[in-house]
């Protein structure tokens, strides 16, 4: 890999393909989405120790709920149990989380834990991991949309990132989607508009720190224009 000054600020992933991944070793779903907690934490790490400034991955949709209730309430105990003495060790990697999203649907217990862990990790100063749960871009929008007309805001465009849940973190420079589907699912609409998108057959369980090396070579390689002309003169 290159220095670390050539690294994207910012890196998005939309962690698919839990389920198909247990389906193919003849496993149940519920394997697989433990399977791509586990996965998560180590792809965390791997990020933290590469200097990465912002992590943003899509755990859980507004569109989820739609799965089979049984599905659900384990998605939703996976992540409580995850997020159960997790500050102490983000404290040791120096990195600040943020759980972006609605809290409609959500437990109280839930709900609690999440402030909770924002709270005490909210001055670290290491890498900022933003985990959208219960997350859609558009319902993002309109919720700073809402808020820049009640604190009598100016609708411009610098005012708008000022209430998104990422602000704080620079826009997406690398979106990456996991195993073989090429949508965007409404996850970060706003931030992608200049992005560069990876996309891989790999399943996210198996996504691996190479993996992502791999996905950022790539992107080291490409021409970002921003809708100007090529730094290569072309």
């Amino acid at each position: 890999m290159k220095s670390n000054n050539e690294l994207p600020s910012h890196i998005a992933i939309i962690m698919d393909g839990n389920g198909r991944w247990a389906k193919k070793r003849g496993l149940p779903r519920s394997f697989g989405h433990k399977k791509g907690v586990d996965n998560l934490i180590k792809i965390v790490r791997y990020s933290s120790d590469i200097k990465l400034k912002c992590l943003t991955l899509f755990a859980f949709s507004t569109e989820n709920w739609k799965r089979p209730k049984e599905e659900v309430d384990y998605l939703m105990q996976l992540i409580n149990d995850n997020l159960t003495d997790i500050d102490s060790k983000l404290k040791e990697r120096d990195i600040r989380l943020r759980v972006i999203g609605e809290e409609t649907n959500l437990s109280q217990e839930l709900l609690s834990k999440i402030k909770y862990i924002e709270e005490k990790t909210k001055d670290n100063q290491g890498m900022i991991l933003n985990i959208a749960f219960n997350y859609g871009s558009r319902d993002e929008i309109i919720h700073a949309v809402k808020e820049m007309v009640n604190n009598n805001e100016q609708i411009t465009k610098d005012n708008l990132e000022k209430y998104l849940y990422t602000k704080g973190c620079p826009p997406v420079d690398l979106l990456i989607r996991t195993s073989k589907e090429y949508r965007i699912s409404n996850f970060l609409l706003w931030q992608i508009a200049y992005s560069e998108f990876y996309f891989t057959n790999v399943y996210w369980p198996s996504f691996s720190p190479k993996q992502l090396d791999k996905a950022i070579k790539e992107y080291q390689k490409r021409d970002r224009r921003y809708g100007g002309l090529s730094k290569k003169g072309k």
